[in-house]
């Protein structure tokens, strides 16, 4: 005991004695241990030990999460999770502040905090709807008296060979705060050193760089050289793999020597290049995959593919005298439109053996995967995909960058390109052409966006967008009748992709809408509510699904076709209606849209159609026309048979098929004998009503793989069957002749081809050129035989294929067209996804400008900026080629810009003296009886040294983008719908014509981007004159609209021609159903309000049965008007409540609005049927102007005035009727009765005025 106690006792006087001496504690050194003491303490912030963190009396700020989702959580467990070496384990104290640096406890938010848990902000415990601000916490910890330093770097491995196993150290001090006595330690807890285990890299072993070529052991003849590389390796216990040395050919010069080709059986030629057995003789049969002999196949040996052996005959075979047999011959056999065959021989030990090929129809290359557009950020990566068909199947593939073909060299590409580490500067157009034995095709363009680093993808501003105002919503401020709602330009993004690799990638983003704010919108008598859009973001795109829709009927008398098959390419994906409707889903990524529609009764032809279609639209209507099969003839097929084509009456036919005798085959290919049913169906030219029945698109490929247009002389599609049990034939050496006189511009007779179309991909290909001939025809109408001159062509019909007469055509432009809401023509309402279709017309024989034929046809869809359609023209002669155009939108015919009674530039679009060249005329030019739903134009080519014919509405082909382009004040043509005074508001602006547009909000009118349910209510009216009806749409059950309007509807009653007095609307209302979130369901309140002096009259018993059995039920007290909850079920017509779903708005609506004005639940009409399928009736007599008041008559006559008071009364048996011509608006939640005291008020002052006046 003693010796402790001594040395406690001593341990102050060492202390004291060493300090007197001066060894440590002088101002330079206390300044340093100071210096020393603050580095500890800034060090000690970031130990690692729980138990002795807090040197400082704060930790630094944590914030782990961000409000969105239910609220912001700074949970205690997950802050160390995280950081466990920066928060100790028991905090005395927490402090919390928003990244604002505002307390907590100031920013008015609910929130919770424990030193055991750590802080929280509920999202859904606001107040006002208000979400939780961004907090960041820290933590005091208390002091300690002693502490480690930070761990030292782990020391060396023990161990030194490679792949061993050895022990590796690190060690800390402890430092106290208080000074202690010399022979004590400092109370740290825990070890001051700590080991773990640690190995060596494994052994390696790898090839060194290869050594020179050695020189070769042979000049000619085949020789070899060598060279070596070395191992290096860091242990002898591994080797490297592969081979040391390299062994390659040289010397490959022939040596001048004998020839030294060793021949299995035969002997060597002369010039030692293949073997030959003399004697020998190697026949063939040449046959198609249906069995016909192939004629005219060229045969080589697959060793020397240029030099032709044999030539096949008439039946298709073939011989080879002198040629070997034995396995080693391979024979290559070849024609045009089959694809080359490679085939093996046998050797049958005779001098004579065969050889039997089947050869396969060659196909031009055509696109199944397109490239598709790609966003990116610079410095990223993107692959475009590209992948042809055909047979033989494209052999080499070649990308281009805005026309530029792109280096393969750099870029490695084959099928697809990659495209890594992207610049702004590779941004632009891309393609990819592929290349076969039998063509080129080009794929459509892919636009690559890169984007900057710094440059925003998506502008967080919007855009200016002007939405219209209800016509009693005059702003008093500005007078405007328009509002900015603002909008997102809808461009692409560059999201975060889960893989940018991909050919088309998935869940892509666009720039929309991120938030937007309820505004008022002062209308002077009322306010209208309104989103208005305040900050774009980059969003998931909106993929609304694309369809096209239409009907197939008769050109000829519109008989539907029933129960047709729907082919795309071989597979069968669909069936025609009992009405001929159709209804096809377009794939994404799907660039030209090939359909076959077939008929199983054989009543119509084959016919093929190329549809246009709407990504951004939804969905498109097409009215498809097919042509009536002719009814078949039977021929011999032992004679030679001619049909003639094109038998108008009073006409001489266009050409006629000549088919030799014993030419039909069957599938097998065995020679028929007998009766053939024959049908040729013949599209003619001449008849102009044929045009919409002409298949395809009249394109060819050429052999850049560039799409090009035909001018036709006459499509024509033959079915030749069997007469006993109706097995389809096929014919051999079929001539076809055209007769000249039927080719009025004299320079395409030397390009006229015979085409024939393929049903798969809708492009026309080559058949045969034709040749001059004489030969004996038909007179016109006279009974009588003369000779002619024709173009003759051969051809094959091996497959029900539609053949056509046409030639290339070089004289290309583009018309540009527009459709506009009304024939205000107002920019701001031009409609987009309307299908224009353009006719080339051209002059008959004879004529020089009517009657015409037609010569192609084009349909294109409007865009945001028209629609250009190309089409033939002349730089010579103005009226070479004309145009006739139409427009339909949903099956609805649109009209044109009228020509009469005075043509005016500033209607039609066109100015002056370019419009008189072009002689515009609207269908009805002539004959006001005619549809106004088309019009005929001169296509008289732009002159590039006029100035008046610089800006439209024709444009060069070579100008295209200037046409696409155009502003919307240059010259085009119009088109408009003919609804006038019709108006729609939404609270939540969005464009029907861009599905894109839509917005996610509970008081969007359309709740689905994917799914549009329009709903009608038919209002009939009892009056001179046509009325407004409007209908205010309220939200109704849902908690989040009760109440708040959805949006308003005006519409003028429509004229029934066939009822005095009387007329009806086919009024739009919001439908009831789920909203955007589909949580739950919203029956819409709506107001019908005739905007007249009007008394309901009737309500159909059907539909006030239907409200009463689903309640609640809206009082309808007052006579002027009528409320209900939109009914949730599609009620029909007895109900006069009109209901369609389609995958497109403005599709739905005008199927809708059809059957309203037919009255009928499945029919369609213009024309107003005011009796049929009615829901409200109205009465709206009209006012008698100079009418005394009744203040007037009281004055004059009160005896009088009373007693007719009286007698009204007892007429109407007590109903009130209003004589008052009130003004009905759409008045917000409690704004209606303020409105009708001010409009009393007013009443009661005029009659003041009346009477002090009087």
């Amino acid at each position: 005991m003693w010796d402790f106690k001594m040395v406690t006792l001593l341990l102050p006087f060492l202390f004291s004695a060493i300090f007197a001496q001066g060894m440590i504690w002088d101002k330079l050194d206390l300044g340093k241990w100071r210096q020393t003491e603050r580095n500890r303490k800034q060090a000690y912030n970031s130990l690692s030990d729980q138990q002795n963190t807090g040197l400082t009396e704060w930790t630094s700020w944590f914030n782990i999460d961000h409000p969105g989702g239910n609220g912001d959580y700074e949970r205690l467990e997950a802050i160390r999770y995280y950081y466990r070496e920066r928060v100790c384990a028991r905090p005395v104290a927490m402090e919390a502040r928003t990244t604002d640096w505002v307390p907590a406890t100031d920013t008015g938010e609910v929130v919770h905090s424990s030193l055991d848990k750590g802080f929280w902000c509920i999202n859904k415990e606001q107040p006002h709807g208000r979400s939780c601000s961004n907090y960041h916490v820290r933590f005091q910890c208390p002091p300690v008296n002693a502490y480690w330093m930070d761990w030292s770097d782990w020391g060396p491995c023990s161990a030194t060979a490679c792949d061993d196993v050895g022990i590796q150290a690190r060690q800390r001090k402890c430092v106290t705060k208080e000074p202690m006595p010399l022979l004590l330690t400092p109370a740290c807890h825990g070890a001051h050193i700590e080991r773990r285990e640690c190995s060596t890299p494994p052994c390696q072993a790898r090839w060194g760089p290869w050594g020179v070529w050695g020189s070769c052991s042979a000049t000619c003849g085949g020789g070899r050289r060598t060279r070596r590389r070395s191992c290096i390796r860091t242990s002898d216990t591994v080797q490297c793999e592969g081979r040391p040395t390299e062994v390659q050919k040289c010397g490959k010069k022939p040596c001048p020597v004998a020839c030294q080709r060793v021949c299995p059986e035969g002997q060597p030629s002369d010039d030692c290049s293949l073997c030959v057995c003399e004697g020998h003789v190697l026949h063939g049969d040449v046959l198609s995959a249906r069995g016909v002999p192939v004629t005219g196949a060229r045969v080589a040996l697959a060793s020397q593919p240029n030099i032709v052996r044999a030539h096949t005959n008439s039946k298709g075979l073939f011989k080879m005298p002198g040629v070997c047999s034995g396995s080693n011959t391979l024979l290559l056999i070849s024609k045009e439109k089959f694809t080359p065959l490679t085939i093996s021989t046998s050797n049958n030990g005779s001098k004579t053996s065969w050889v039997h090929a089947v050869m396969k129809s060659s196909e031009k290359p055509y696109i199944v995967k397109h490239p598709e557009d790609k966003v990116r950020y610079e410095g990223q990566r993107a692959i475009l995909c590209c992948k042809a068909m055909g047979s033989p199947k494209p052999e080499k593939y070649q990308w281009y960058h805005n026309g530029s073909l792109l280096d393969w060299k750099e870029y490695k590409y084959e099928e697809d390109l990659v495209l890594r580490d992207l610049q702004v500067k590779q941004s632009g157009q891309y393609y990819c052409k592929a290349i076969s034995q039998t063509g080129s095709i080009k794929s459509t363009p892919a636009f690559v966006t890169v984007i900057g680093k710094d440059t925003p993808a998506c502008k967080a501003t919007p855009e200016p967008h002007l939405v219209k105002l209800p016509l009693d919503c005059a702003q008093p401020e500005t007078g405007s009748m328009f509002y900015d709602a603002g909008r997102c330009p809808h461009n692409r993004c560059a999201g975060d992709l889960d893989y940018d690799m991909r050919c088309r990638d998935t869940g892509g983003f666009c720039c929309g809408v991120k938030t937007m704010e309820t505004r008022k919108i002062n209308c002077g008598q009322y306010s209208l509510p309104i989103k208005v859009v305040t900050e774009c973001a980059c969003q998931s795109c909106v993929e609304p699904k694309v369809l096209v829709r239409g009907r197939v009927v008769a050109v000829d008398d519109n008989e539907p076709l029933r129960f047709g098959h729907i082919f795309m390419g071989k597979e069968r994906v669909g069936t025609t209606g009992f009405q001929g409707g159709f209804t096809i889903q377009v794939s994404p990524g799907t660039e030209r849209l090939v359909v076959n529609f077939v008929d199983p009764t054989q009543k119509f032809i084959d016919t093929v159609k190329v549809f246009i279609f709407d990504k951004k639209g939804g969905s498109v209507y097409h009215d498809v026309k097919v042509m009536r099969k002719v009814e078949p003839v039977d021929i011999d097929a032992a004679e030679t048979n001619t049909i003639y084509l094109g038998e108008i009456k009073g006409e001489d036919p266009i050409g006629q098929l000549v088919i030799p005798p014993n030419s039909f085959h069957k599938t097998s290919g065995e020679v028929y004998e007998g009766t053939v049913k024959a049908s040729v169906t013949f599209i003619d030219p001449r008849n102009i009503t044929t045009a919409a029945a002409a298949p395809g698109d009249l394109n060819f490929i050429d052999n850049e793989g560039d799409t090009l247009p035909l001018r036709t002389y006459g499509m024509f599609s033959v079915d030749f069957r069997d007469e006993m049990n109706q097995e389809v034939l096929g014919a051999g050496a079929v001539q076809v002749l055209l007769d000249t006189e039927h080719v009025k511009m004299q320079e395409h007779i030397p390009t006229m081809k015979l085409w024939s179309l393929n049903p798969d991909t809708g492009i026309w290909e080559e058949e045969s050129n034709f040749n001059y001939t004489k030969a004996v025809a038909k007179g016109s109408g006279r009974n009588k035989r003369e000779e002619r001159t024709f173009l003759i062509g051969n051809m094959e019909i091996r497959e029900r294929r539609l053949f056509n007469l046409d030639v290339p055509e070089s004289r290309r432009c583009y018309v540009k067209v527009r459709a506009y809401m009304s024939d205000k023509f107002l920019p701001t309402e031009q409609l987009k996804g309307v299908v224009i279709t353009l006719i080339n017309l051209e002059p008959k024989p004879g004529f020089s400008s009517n009657p015409r034929a037609w010569g192609r046809f084009d349909s294109v869809i409007t865009g945001p900026n028209g629609a250009c359609l190309p089409a033939f023209c002349d730089a010579r002669v103005p009226d070479a080629y004309t145009a006739y155009v139409t427009a339909i939108m949903g099956g609805e015919e649109l009209e044109a810009a009228p020509s009469t009674p005075k043509m005016n530039p500033n209607i039609i679009g066109v100015s002056q003296p370019y419009l008189d060249k072009l002689d515009y005329q609207r269908s009805d030019h002539t004959d006001p009886q005619l549809k106004k739903t088309a019009f005929r134009i001169n296509l008289a080519k732009p002159d590039p040294n006029n100035l008046d014919e610089t800006n439209g509405p024709i444009y060069p082909y070579q100008g295209m983008i200037a046409c696409e382009n155009a502003p919307v004040d240059a010259n085009h043509f119009r088109f408009f719908r003919v609804e006038k005074d019709k108006y729609e508001y939404n609270v939540v602006p969005f464009e029907e014509n861009d599905l894109t547009t839509w917005t996610g909000d509970y008081l969007s009118w359309w709740p689905n981007p994917q799914e549009f349910r329009a709903c009608y209510i038919k209002v009939k009216i009892h009056g001179a004159t046509e009325v407004m009806v409007r209908s205010r749409n309220l939200g109704g059950t849902h908690p989040q609209t009760r109440g708040q309007l959805y949006g308003i509807r005006d519409i003028r009653s429509t004229r029934d021609m066939f009822i005095s007095n009387t007329s009806a609307a086919c009024l739009e209302f919001k439908c009831s159903g789920m909203l955007f979130d589909q949580a739950a369901v919203d029956r819409s309140v709506i107001a019908v309000l005739p905007q007249a002096n009007c008394r309901r009259t009737s309500i159909n018993g059907l539909l006030q049965e239907y409200l009463i059995k689903h309640p609640p039920v809206l009082q309808n007290n007052e006579s002027h008007a009528f409320s209900m909850l939109a009914p949730v079920d599609p009620l029909g017509h007895n109900y006069g409540i009109y209901t369609v779903t389609d995958q497109n708005p403005r599709v739905a609506k005008e199927i809708a609005i059809g059957r309203c004005f037919d009255g009928t639940s499945d029919g369609f009409s213009r024309e107003m049927k005011a009796d049929a399928g009615v829901a409200l009736t109205f009465s709206c007599p009209k006012r008698t102007i100079n009418r005394e008041s009744l203040f007037q008559r009281l004055q004059t006559n009160p005896g009088q005035t009373m007693s007719q008071m009286a007698r009204d009364m007892r007429e109407s048996e007590g109903l009130r009727v209003g004589r008052g011509d009130s003004q009905v608006v759409a008045f917000p939640p409690g704004q209606q009765g303020r409105s009708q005291i001010r409009r009393t008020s007013n009443r009661r002052r005029a009659a003041v005025r009346t009477r002090s006046r009087q």
